[in-house]
């Protein structure tokens, strides 16, 4: 069984890379194949870390981190998340069956949305939290500021308005909700912020430190160059 996964470990990913590119081609560059591509190395690297090794296992956290986004809620014409495209991707590559449904459990669990009343929730395999984490971490630093104004630019947001304040106490369906006009910079207290203090793997929170210390920097000299003061 495991020289039998370790042959079908590159088919899969290589068709996965295959239907992310297809997928999620024409997206805003927040959300395209490359942020998939990221995401994946992201937790490869984080699956080194944390001595996660086994062949099946690191072929759970490749897949589940290319497809991730593919049905993400925010470009569905309904909001709604919509796995269908990945779990009949999964029934062609021939995965067992226990790790296709582990698959499409860490998908549809690793959101944002998921946690952002500060509920509790099951406890992770490494696996998720592998994933999770990678997805988070790519969301913060550098690239982090990059496709937060990209996202927000494709739906016409404004960078920053005094008159419109950050979000405190959201609920899932009222962060969901595309119909509440909201400002790129707060997005960063309103998520971005937090993502440091949610990491769940040991190696995902000490690369969280840097990433987000310099959204703080950013953040920081924006006010001051919006107020005139820089």
């Amino acid at each position: 069984m495991a020289a039998a996964a370790a042959a079908e470990k590159p088919e899969a990913v290589r068709r996965a890379e295959e239907l992310v590119a297809r997928e999620m081609a024409g997206r805003d560059a927040s959300h395209d194949a490359a942020h998939a591509l990221r995401v994946r190395d992201l937790a490869l690297s984080l699956a080194a870390e944390e001595g996660l090794s086994a062949p099946g296992r690191l072929l759970t956290v490749e897949l589940a981190a290319l497809l991730h986004d593919i049905g993400d809620y925010k470009y569905t014409k309904n909001n709604v998340e919509d796995m269908g495209v990945v779990e009949m991707f999964l029934e062609e590559v021939g995965l067992e069956e226990g790790q296709k449904d582990e698959i499409v459990g860490i998908i549809k669990g690793m959101g944002f949305k998921n946690e952002v009343s500060n509920k509790s929730i099951v406890e992770p395999t490494l696996e998720f939290a592998i994933v999770q984490d990678a997805d988070r971490l790519d969301a913060i630093g550098a690239i982090g500021i990059a496709r937060c104004f990209t996202y927000g630019g494709s739906k016409n947001s404004a960078l920053h308005d005094p008159r419109i304040l950050p979000r405190d106490n959201l609920s899932k369906e009222k962060y969901m909700s595309k119909g509440e006009k909201q400002t790129s910079i707060n997005h960063f207290h309103e998520k971005l912020f937090k993502l440091k203090g949610m990491m769940k793997t040991e190696a995902g929170k000490r690369r969280a430190e840097k990433r987000h210390k310099f959204m703080e920097n950013f953040v920081a000299e924006f006010y001051e160059e919006w107020s005139g003061r820089a």
